[in-house]
């Protein structure tokens, strides 16, 4: 038997020893053993008997509870074993939190205190009444936009959906008697940062890890976030492959759209709010970073995570306003869906990685593929020849313009027109339809 998350050995017997104590019973409890080295091999503990009695009296008067204190005897050596049960209140060793963590102790501060304290009382974050919060300074244009998607989702009923403001805020449970609950503010105020510092999202454009290009800061409410930092992420800052299926013309990305857009939602539903840091979204020319402050469940490994198990949404009245409105389908699948997506485009299952205090979302393009904004340049540094270049850039895009195609190959507008003619003289290209609105045909042997 080795250490785990409910057991612990030591050769002897301190009173700094009831932080562990006090760990044990603020998450699911353990055992304590007194008498064995860390192999787990017993060394034996010569005051056994007085610290029999010693100890509950000692955990008793620090921690204000009770625990079993069994003496054990293998091969002659008597040894310890303090049994603690998990507590449905938060227990506090001379006013500090411990908790126990896998096979570790940590003294919970700041925002972890804060989540701890809220779970023991039966509370989320997003629950907690807000004074000064009232229902006339929400946004009337987010309660439209609510309405709409739930109408489309059908995941309310009409009748609720034309009922006042204060009856719809009481069917999504934002209402505890006079105060309005936090995730009201972050899903139908127009500047929920007046209440929550941090609730925004930040997106940037990198060419390495401390070359920054550009970046943007989508602001409003919750439902405005997501829709506007999807339609920036995949019109500013991934150029899509334009192809054509007959006359149909067909947009991709080098990553699904509803993959990226899955893992933002996972980080707006799943952050901690009260770290007060911005959900932040990192793009490089091969890959996507979805980075969101907080924590997975207790019970909720990586392993378990990246096997598709179900979890509680971390602010679940966020989730439900979400759920409600058809922007998730079900609580706890976003990373099987994320999976799937990216299966079905036929590029690799992202890196999930919880840290720096967060949940990180690693999306790599297909090896040898980078962003559309750069693969003209790409393309033109291999090859060198210019009209190649561009023979290769519209057989993935035909519709690009000229200024466009000299952007992407980083060659002068009259170097690319000079290509452009000889090719057009050479029988290999050839334009359809007029400037605007046509597209470029490759004319092949």
């Amino acid at each position: 038997m080795k250490e785990n998350q409910n057991i612990e050995w030591k050769k002897s017997w301190r009173d700094e020893y009831i932080k562990w104590i006090c760990g044990f019973a603020n998450a699911s409890g353990g055992t304590l053993v007194i008498g064995k080295n860390d192999k787990g091999v017993v060394t034996g503990v010569a005051n056994a008997k007085k610290l029999l009695e010693d100890i509950p009296n000692k955990v008793r008067d620090i921690l204000g509870i009770i625990v079993d204190v069994n003496l054990k005897t293998d091969k002659g050596k008597n040894f310890l074993e303090i049994m603690v049960e998990s507590y449905p209140y938060p227990v506090s060793y001379k006013g500090q939190y411990h908790y126990r963590s896998g096979s570790t102790k940590q003294e919970l501060k700041g925002s972890a205190l804060n989540a701890f304290l809220l779970k023991k009382y039966g509370l989320h974050w997003d629950g907690v009444p807000t004074p000064n919060l009232l229902p006339d300074s929400l946004e009337e244009k987010a309660f439209a936009l609510f309405a709409k998607k739930a109408v489309k989702s059908k995941r309310l009923e009409d009748a609720v959906l034309q009922e006042n403001r204060k009856s719809l805020l009481r069917k999504l449970h934002l209402i505890e008697g006079f105060y309005l609950k936090r995730a009201a503010a972050l899903l139908f105020h127009e500047d929920p940062e007046q209440y929550v510092t941090g609730a925004y999202v930040k997106i940037g454009f990198f060419k390495t890890d401390s070359d920054l290009v550009y970046q943007d800061e989508i602001h409003g409410n919750l439902f405005q976030q997501v829709d506007k930092t999807i339609d920036l992420l995949l019109t500013k800052y991934m150029k899509a492959y334009i192809s054509y299926e007959g006359l149909q013309r067909v947009e991709s990305y080098l990553l699904p759209a509803p993959a990226l857009r899955e893992a933002l939602l996972n980080a707006v539903v799943h952050k901690d709010y009260s770290s007060g840091n911005p959900v932040q979204i990192s793009v490089y020319e091969d890959k996507i970073i979805f980075w969101n402050a907080g924590r997975l469940p207790d019970e909720l490994s990586i392993e378990l995570l990246q096997k598709k198990h179900p979890s509680i949404p971390y602010n679940p009245l966020v989730a439900s306003a979400f759920f409600r409105a058809g922007y998730i389908e079900a609580w706890g699948r976003g990373i099987e869906k994320i999976n799937n997506e990216c299966k079905m485009a036929g590029v690799p299952a992202p890196e999930i990685n919880y840290a720096f205090a967060g949940l990180m979302i690693t999306f790599h393009a297909r090896s040898g593929e980078v962003s559309g904004k750069t693969l003209g340049k790409t393309l033109g540094k291999t090859l060198g020849k210019t009209p190649d270049a561009i023979l290769l850039l519209l057989d993935e895009n035909p519709s690009l313009s000229i200024p466009e195609i000299a952007e992407r190959i980083n060659k002068s507008e009259s170097a690319v027109e000079r290509a452009i003619r000889k090719l057009r003289e050479e029988g290999r290209l050839k334009r359809i339809g007029p400037a605007k609105g046509g597209y470029w045909e490759i004319i092949k042997e």
